[in-house]
């Protein structure tokens, strides 16, 4: 009789600032392409990518949020059941790291887990084709950035090139599925449920890279 392969569903967001190539990012891992001419996202979009993982089937649920919907109020319902987010930032431009930590704060009051800890959260340092930032150069600076703002990992990415795109994805799909046995071992009623409004909690450095 042939064995049943378990399926998982995980919502991850995709959010950073303006251009800083969040979609670009998405069309890459998902589709193997990269244009420069993506029109800014409105709202949101969505992509689906399918992973086969330990023989079991990954399908992960992209959400594209807009840069500039930080400072509206949709984006509660945009991260609503999210497992895990990628916060982007654009090298070549210091004011869109300087957001990361704001974008995080939203993430973080706005979503956690049932078990009351944070979603799993990987920083992308994105565009280093086009040259290293002075803050990228030094790993220790940004290990220690990811310790104290709850990222369990960061990578230097390139949507153009494909630089570390699957690995980063790799990196927050293991969080995911550890925040998920995590509370299934707890066994807290709708375990595999976020909410929202709960204590934002740390996250683990097992990513970490310099």
């Amino acid at each position: 009789m042939q064995k049943i392969q378990k399926e998982h569903l995980y919502k991850v967001l995709v959010i950073g600032d303006l251009g800083v190539g969040k979609t670009s990012i998405i069309k890459r891992y998902v589709h193997q392409n990269f244009s420069p001419n993506y029109r800014a996202t409105i709202g949101v979009d969505f992509a689906l990518k399918v992973l086969s993982w330990d023989a079991e089937t990954v399908r992960l649920q992209l959400w594209d949020i807009a840069g500039q919907e930080r400072f509206g109020n949709m984006t509660r319902v945009y991260y609503r059941e999210a497992m895990g987010a990628f916060v982007v930032f654009d090298v070549t431009r210091p004011s869109t790291f300087e957001a990361v930590t704001k974008w995080k704060e939203d993430l973080d009051s706005k979503l956690s887990l049932s078990n009351g800890k944070g979603v799993a959260a990987v920083l992308l340092a994105n565009k280093c084709d086009q040259g290293r930032d002075v803050l990228t150069n030094n790993g220790i600076k940004m290990d220690q950035f990811c310790q104290e703002n709850g990222f369990v990992g960061w990578f230097e990415t390139s949507a153009k090139e494909n630089i570390n795109i699957d690995e980063a994805a790799s990196c927050l799909v293991k969080h995911i599925i550890a925040s998920e046995n995590d509370m299934l071992q707890a066994e807290v009623p709708d375990t595999v449920s976020p909410q929202l409004n709960s204590p934002r909690n740390a996250s683990c450095s097992a990513c970490f890279r310099s």
